[in-house]
């Protein structure tokens, strides 16, 4: 099975053939990455000299005849929290700014094992809190398609390098949307696995029962290339089950699957995402998939419940930068409790101040169970409703985002920015897999974005569906960027 679409296996065989070499093809992309990043703000660290080395590493494999293993050689970028030992890692904060840890996340280390090459760190919202990028103390990642706009969040530096063909893939993040809603926005795709498929060890925490860690890519087939990876079962991270490799389902006939449409997802929907999510059905129809209607109220709870959660899980996951294990310190204090405050006020910014502080009166005295305890009972319904629809179906189909690319600096109100997590926040709600693909683009050459959801540990069902999709409409939804490598 091979896709026409694959960067992964093109440069796979490129190598292979030594039609050109992992120096040579990797010095093409640091090369894109110098002119280019200056615009798109896609990395914050560039790890060159490593780069090249794991480079040499493969062509000295290739000269042997070797066979390459399916990520070997391939230039690729991680997420500015996933932790890289002795490469900094900042979470784009200036609270972490000089952080260098002294592990690999798990996720890095099989990376590693397949000698990926890692081209350097990516651009985020502080602390994966924001949909637009724009959070980050470097300022916010540009999208490829159109420079005015945003490329989205959190793991916007990720899908603009994507994008922007400075890297063939990335690993973000993904707690409410932040791998699905900036692949919506680059008009490329995004897994977000089954929460435990894949460990977090090594990811810098915002919110543990909601976080996952996902690959952004060119196409589907390369989601379930780098997925099949990951999906490891860790003993660091006592949540992770690891999950079963997807690439090998991807030609499965979809003909009599079953694809339910939640009237809830649409409502407050743009009328020409709408109108473009109906085309995108037509065609699952075209392909013999059998279309079905439900209703689930129960997802209209979901953005406070996220919210909720969230927040009181962020208030106590940074509850560790204080100044006096790691990270930033304020340079003037008369005593331990001034300098833990300026120290917080000072290196968070507003928007990670803004989620402490809900997280932190969500729990407190008098309003835990008004609050934290009912939204977690709302998350148990959430959950049930969507077992019991997928006791009648096999994927949902529902948009990604309501909305299109944000021009930049236009996000001023939180709630506003909030609210295009709306169709996202359900699937982190219940732990389940989701993928972003692109599906057209609106009247500006604006990607729009159709989002899969499948049931629990059933990611070779859902990449099959949407690996189908984008077969049968690939080259007339697929807008390329002419930037960065052109292979």
């Amino acid at each position: 099975m091979q896709s026409n679409f694959s960067q992964i296996r093109k440069i796979n065989r490129m190598l292979s053939s030594k039609e050109i070499s992992c120096e040579e093809l990797t010095r093409k992309y640091l090369d894109s990455i110098e002119k280019e990043n200056p615009d798109l703000l896609a990395y914050v660290t560039v790890t060159g000299e490593s780069a090249l080395d794991t480079a040499r590493k493969v062509d000295k494999k290739i000269q042997r005849g070797d066979s390459l293993l399916p990520l070997e050689g391939i230039p690729m970028t991680l997420k500015d929290n996933i932790c890289t030992r002795g490469i900094e890692t900042t979470c784009c904060s200036n609270m972490l700014r000089g952080y260098y840890p002294v592990y690999d996340a798990t996720v890095w280390e099989l990376l590693q094992n397949q000698n990926a090459v890692l081209l350097g760190k990516t651009n985020m919202d502080e602390f994966a809190m924001g949909s637009t990028c724009e959070t980050s103390c470097f300022g916010g990642a540009k999208n490829p398609h159109n420079l005015g706009h945003v490329a989205g969040g959190s793991s916007g530096g990720g899908a603009s390098a994507v994008a922007g063909n400075l890297a063939a893939f990335a690993l973000g993040s993904d707690t409410g949307g932040s791998i699905r809603q900036p692949a919506s926005f680059c008009g490329i795709v995004g897994l977000k696995p089954t929460y435990g498929s894949v460990s977090r060890y090594g990811l810098i925490a915002y919110a543990s029962s909601f976080d996952q860690i996902g690959p952004i890519t060119t196409c589907v087939e390369d989601a379930a290339l780098v997925y099949d990876a990951i999906c490891v079962q860790d003993n660091m991270d006592s949540t992770c089950v690891g999950g079963q490799p997807a690439s090998q389902s991807l030609t499965n006939d979809i003909r009599g699957m079953k694809i339910g449409i939640v009237k809830e997802y649409f409502d407050g929907v743009r009328d020409d995402i709408r109108e473009t999510l109906e085309k995108a059905i037509q065609v699952y129809r075209d392909l013999g998939a059998e279309i079905l209607s439900f209703s689930m109220p129960e997802i209209q709870h979901g953005l406070p419940v996220y919210y909720i959660l969230s927040c009181a899980e962020a208030s106590s996951n940074l509850g560790r930068y204080d100044g006096i294990r790691y990270g930033y310190k304020t340079e003037h204090y008369n005593d331990i409790h001034e300098m833990i405050c300026k120290t917080r006020s000072e290196g968070f910014g507003e928007e990670v101040k803004h989620r402490i502080l809900l997280g932190t009166y969500v729990l407190s005295a008098g309003y835990y169970d008004a609050y934290y305890k009912k939204a977690q009972n709302v998350r148990g319904l959430i959950v049930k409703a969507f077992q019991n629809l997928f006791s009648q179906c096999d994927v949902i189909l529902a948009p990604t985002v309501p909305i299109t690319a944000f021009p930049n600096n236009s996000a001023k109100d939180p709630v506003e920015t909030y609210h295009t997590d709306i169709c996202t926040v359900p699937v982190n709600i219940a732990g389940l897999p989701a993928i972003s693909l692109p599906c057209g683009t609106d009247s500006h050459g604006l990607p729009i974005g159709l989002q899969l959801i499948g049931n629990s540990l059933e990611e070779a069902t859902l990449l099959n569906a949407a690996y189908q999709y984008e077969a049968a409409v690939r080259e007339e939804t697929f807008v390329s960027v002419k930037m960065g490598v052109q292979l």
